[in-house]
């Protein structure tokens, strides 16, 4: 069932969304050749307990940080390490979340690492730009698979793949919430959007069509042929008012 959140609730989780996108924004500023996923991860703990939040990953299920940070063929669930260190060229993608007041926010960037091949730029591109399509779905009286479509027909156009084993979902008291928002699918399907839905749109696209494999240490999800992945991720409120990203920052702008 679908948690409908007051105006109150959805108060409290802008707040959330406008510290995790400050976080998340200092953390990319410090992504460098060089520099180790470990160093990420103490920095982004440090700026979420210092605005008097829980970091929401640590712990959550046995997961040992407070970001996941996947590079290159790492789809999601990276676990940062002092081995882990990046190289120009790399690819980083960031998932990171909070929980203040009762509530949860989270979001995902993936971000280039020095000079990118022009193959990784046309990924983080088009990942981008499929968030975008799905958010533009999110308007009251759409069906939910309607934002699904959208992202998937996107990727498809541009000649690349999405992640079909993970999805994004609702958002609120909880982490994971229903509904579960895969990123492909036939419009027109599932419930209709109304005023107060919360939701974490998250597609996951990769150079490859073939499923995904999780590695021996029971988190990170890798490609199956060592291509690229790249992932984007933001928490929305639908309000009265319409869509509103809630961990939009405001350095962050649509390109393409």
């Amino acid at each position: 069932m679908i948690t409908v959140k007051a105006p109150a609730e959805i108060s409290k989780m802008r707040e959330n969304g406008r510290l995790l996108a400050s976080c998340l924004h200092e953390v990319c500023m410090h992504v460098a050749p060089g520099k180790d996923t470990e160093y990420l991860d103490q920095l982004a703990e440090g700026l979420i307990r210092k605005q008097g939040a829980i970091p929401a990953f640590k712990g959550y299920n046995g997961f040992p940080s407070t970001i996941c940070a996947s590079i290159n063929a790492e789809v999601v669930h990276g676990i940062p390490s002092r081995e882990r260190t990046l190289k120009d060229g790399d690819i980083l993608s960031i998932d990171i979340g909070l929980v203040k007041d009762g509530f949860y926010s989270d979001m995902a960037t993936t971000v280039p690492v020095g000079e990118i091949s022009a193959q990784a730029q046309h990924l983080l591109q088009v990942t981008k730009n499929s968030l975008w399509q799905g958010l533009e779905q999110v308007r009251i009286g759409n069906r939910l698979s309607d934002i699904s479509h959208a992202i998937g027909a996107f990727v498809k156009s541009e000649g690349l793949y999405v992640v079909t084993e993970y999805v994004g979902h609702g958002i609120g008291r909880e982490l994971h919430e229903d509904p579960q928002i895969p990123n492909y699918g036939p419009p027109g399907r599932g419930p209709r959007l109304r005023s107060g839905m919360v939701f974490a749109i998250e597609p996951m696209v990769k150079l490859d069509p073939e499923p995904t494999r999780v590695l021996d240490n029971g988190w990170t999800v890798v490609t199956a042929t060592g291509g690229l992945a790249a992932h984007f991720e933001h928490t929305v409120a639908l309000t009265d008012a319409g869509l509103e990203i809630l961990t939009l920052g405001g350095e962050e702008r649509r390109s393409g």
